[in-house]
């Protein structure tokens, strides 16, 4: 079990290396692939043995997922932390069977991308009684996610979660930039989307609402341009980088 979720962990960062690359793509050309966990996939069909690569990383996936879901039901560090465990399951349980389904054949597990699949949602959340309340409190739900992702990386709390006596200072030195730099830039990208729900529920606009994909372009739209989208954009791949040193010396 503790092989596999490393193996997780190694298949999440090549996800988020993936996605770092097609929004330096889009920040530099303006088109190209989704930067999202659609346009990942593709990205990686379209390789010698990519379906052999989609399977690894799937499988790699979902046992991250098993790994959250031991957690949530035997961890002693309190209720929260079970609960937080739990989401994750579910988060990465989803991730899982997306990546297993496409490798499989079910291309439409990707199509449409992040985006379409949150307008959607969005669009039938607010159809119910009170959706305006519930996109709403969706949205400062993945935004309070980001900002405590962000906040964690700065005050370098992934620490704790690591074997620092095994690593050499200099190897030390470069966790730490991996970890800050991309654990800010995914939570700023939580965050960006999280408003985008919170805008789509004041408006009653589904369309408002934003996948990974629009909320990486957003970036771009902002007076600094392009160069946030490309910051932004490293950060993610850098936090690819950071799964796979977490692969190694995450404590399990």
């Amino acid at each position: 079990m503790e092989t596999a979720t490393r193996a997780g962990f190694v298949a999440r960062g090549v996800v988020y290396v993936l996605i770092g690359i097609l929004a330096l793509r889009i920040a530099f050309n303006g088109g190209g692939r989704q930067a999202d966990r659609g346009g990942a996939m593709a990205e990686v069909a379209h390789k010698p043995l990519g379906n052999v690569l989609l399977w690894a990383l799937g499988l790699g996936i979902v046992a991250l997922a098993l790994w959250r879901l031991s957690q949530a039901l035997f961890d002693r560090d309190g209720v929260g932390h079970r609960l937080m465990a739990a989401g994750r399951f579910v988060f990465y349980s989803v991730v899982g069977y997306s990546v297993l389904a496409y490798a499989a054949g079910d291309r439409g597990s990707g199509s449409g991308g992040s985006d379409k699949q949150s307008k959607d949602l969005t669009a039938t959340a607010l159809g119910w009684p009170g959706g305006q309340w519930i996109v709403g409190a969706a949205g400062a739900g993945v935004a309070g996610a980001g900002l405590w992702l962000a906040g964690r990386a700065v005050m370098r709390r992934y620490r704790k979660h690591l074997r620092i006596g095994e690593m050499s200072q200099g190897v030390r030195r470069g966790v730490d930039v991996l970890g800050t730099v991309g654990g800010t830039a995914r939570g700023a990208v939580f965050v960006a989307c999280g408003a985008s729900l919170l805008v789509a529920a004041f408006r009653h606009r589904p369309g408002e609402a934003k996948g990974v994909d629009d909320t990486l372009r957003s970036f771009s739209h902002t007076p600094a341009g392009p160069w946030l989208l490309a910051a932004v954009a490293a950060g993610l791949a850098v936090f690819g980088m950071f799964s796979w040193a977490q692969a190694k010396y995450r404590k399990l």
